[in-house]
C-alpha cells in the first residue's frame, strides 16, 4: 500500500502532458522555420542570434532580401511570438492541473508505540484538479491558436518580402531616373553647344538662351533625383537593419522582370486558398470551436485525491468531488466563447470576399503594367528615339527648330520613364500578389 501511495506520488509530482497528437508538427514547423532564419534553438527560442551577412558590392534583390529575413527586428519578433504560443500548448496540456501538498503529523500518546507509528504522512492536490477531458480540450485550445501564430509569422515574412521588394523596384527606378536625366543633361548640352555655334555664325541670340534655361533646368532635375536616390537608400538601409548612409549601390540597369509561370486562374485560385491571414482565421475559428467544448465541460465535478498512511498501522486512499455550482457563470463562458466564434467567422468571410477583391485587382494592374511596358519598350521608344534623331540632323540643318528639338527630347525621356515605371509597378505588384497568397510566384504552377 505504501508503494502504491509513493508512486501515485511520483507520478503528481512529475505530471504529464495531454494534448492532440496533431500538435508536435508545429514544434517541427517552428523549428524549421528557426532554422531558416539561421537560428540555434533550444525548446524553440534562439540562444544565439545569426550575424546578418554582408551585402556583395553589387548586390541583387535576393541578396537584399535574403539579408532582411535575417537581419530585421520585426519578423524575429513575430517567430518569437510563434514560439511562445508554442510553448503554451504543454503549459495547457500539464495534468494534473494543481500542485501537489504534502502533510506530516505526529501523535502523542501514552501508548507504547513506534515511533514510526506515530507519524501520518499524507498527499493530496492543493485544489480540485482538472479530468483529463478538460486538460486535453485546453491543449487543443492552444494548439490552434499556435497554428493562427505560425500563419501570422508567414504573413509577416512575406509582408517583409513585399516591402523590400517594392523598396528595391523603386531604388532601381529612381537609379534608372538618374541615369536618364543625365543622358538628357549630355543631349541639351549638345543642343546648347550647337545653338551657340549659329550665334556665332549670325543665328537667333534666344535660341541659346533658351538651350542655357533647359539645362540649367535639367542640371537641377538631376540634383534633385539624386537626393531622391539617396532617400530610398536610407530607406532600404533601415530595413537591413544598416547605418542610413551606409553604400548601397542600386542595379546598373533595371532589374530583369521575374517570370510567372502560372495562368491567372492558377495564380488567383492559390491567391484565395493559401493566404496566411484566411488561414490565421481559421485556425482562430478551430480554437474557439475548442474553447466552446472547455467551457462545456465545466458542467463536469472536479475530483481531489489524496492519500496518507500512519506508520504501519493504516492506510487510505481518498478523493473529494467538487461540484459545480457557477452555472450563470458556466453559461456566460459558453456564450463567451460562442460569440467569439461567431466574431471570427465573420471576419474569416469578410477577409475571403476582400482579399479575393485585391488579389484580382491587383493581377489586372500587374497585367496592365506588362501590356504597357511591352508596348512602351516595342512600339513607343523606337519611334521616339527616331524622332529624336532626326529633329536633331533638321535642326543642324536648319530645316527644324530649337522648340522642335527640345519637345522630341522630353517626348523621348517621358517614354522612357514610362516604360521603366510601367516595369517597376509590375515589379511592385507581383511582390503584392506574393504577399496575398503566402508564397512565392515561382512555386505556383498551372493546371496541365
Amino acid at each position: 500500500m505504501v508503494r502504491l501511495v509513493m508512486v501515485t506520488l511520483m507520478l503528481a509530482i512529475s505530471g504529464c502532458v495531454i494534448k492532440p497528437a496533431e500538435a508536435d508538427r508545429e514544434s517541427y514547423r517552428l523549428d524549421a522555420a528557426g532554422r531558416a532564419l539561421g537560428y540555434v534553438t533550444k525548446r524553440h527560442i534562439p540562444t544565439t542570434r545569426p550575424n546578418a551577412p554582408q551585402l556583395p558590392p553589387a548586390p541583387t534583390w535576393r541578396d537584399v532580401l535574403h539579408r532582411a529575413f535575417i537581419a530585421n527586428g520585426e519578423l524575429e519578433a513575430s517567430f518569437h511570438e510563434w514560439a511562445m504560443a508554442v510553448e503554451r500548448i504543454d503549459q495547457a496540456g500539464t495534468w494534473p492541473t494543481e500542485n501537489v501538498e504534502l502533510g506530516f503529523d505526529y501523535m502523542f500518546s501514552a501508548e507504547r508505540m513506534k515511533t514510526f507509528d506515530r507519524m501520518t504522512f499524507s498527499a493530496g492536490l492543493m485544489d480540485a484538479s482538472a479530468l483529463p477531458n478538460k486538460t486535453y480540450a485546453n491543449a487543443s485550445v492552444a494548439w490552434r491558436d499556435a497554428q493562427a501564430a505560425g500563419e501570422r509569422f508567414r504573413a509577416a515574412k512575406f509582408d517583409l518580402q513585399m516591402r523590400v521588394l517594392q523598396a528595391w523596384a523603386d531604388y532601381a527606378l529612381q537609379a534608372e531616373r538618374l541615369r536618364i536625366q543625365e543622358q538628357n543633361l549630355s543631349l541639351l548640352q549638345l543642343v546648347s553647344d550647337t545653338a551657340a555655334s549659329r550665334v556665332r555664325a549670325g543665328g537667333p541670340q534666344q535660341d541659346q538662351l533658351r538651350a542655357n534655361v533647359q539645362l540649367r533646368l535639367a542640371a537641377n532635375e538631376l540634383a534633385t533625383a539624386k537626393a531622391s536616390l539617396d532617400q530610398q537608400r536610407t530607406t532600404l538601409n533601415a530595413l537591413l537593419q544598416r547605418d542610413p548612409n551606409e553604400a548601397l549601390p542600386p542595379p546598373p540597369t533595371l532589374p530583369v522582370p521575374r517570370p510567372i509561370g502560372a495562368s491567372d486562374e492558377a495564380l488567383a485560385a492559390a491567391g484565395v486558398s493559401n493566404n496566411p491571414e484566411l488561414a490565421a482565421l481559421g485556425f482562430e475559428a478551430k480554437a474557439r470551436e475548442a474553447a466552446i467544448q472547455r467551457a462545456r465541460l465545466e458542467y463536469l465535478p472536479e475530483i481531489n485525491p489524496m492519500a496518507a498512511f500512519t506508520g504501519s498501522v493504516s492506510q487510505s486512499l481518498g478523493a473529494a468531488i467538487t461540484l459545480p455550482t457557477q452555472l450563470p457563470r458556466i453559461r456566460g463562458m459558453i456564450a463567451e466563447a460562442r460569440a467569439d466564434l461567431r466574431r471570427v467567422e465573420a471576419l474569416s468571410r469578410q477577409t475571403q470576399f476582400d482579399r479575393a477583391g485585391k488579389f484580382a485587382a491587383t493581377l489586372i494592374a500587374l497585367r496592365d503594367a506588362e501590356r504597357r511596358a511591352a508596348a512602351f519598350e516595342s512600339e513607343v521608344l523606337p519611334s521616339a528615339q527616331q524622332t529624336v534623331e532626326l529633329t536633331r540632323r533638321g535642326y543642324g540643318a536648319g530645316t527644324a527648330t530649337y522648340l522642335d528639338v527640345i519637345d522630341t527630347q522630353r517626348t523621348l525621356l517621358d517614354v522612357r520613364l514610362l516604360a521603366a515605371e510601367a516595369r517597376t509597378i509590375r515589379e511592385r505588384m507581383l511582390a503584392e500578389l506574393e504577399a496575398l497568397a503566402g508564397m512565392d510566384v515561382e512555386t505556383v504552377r498551372s493546371e496541365e
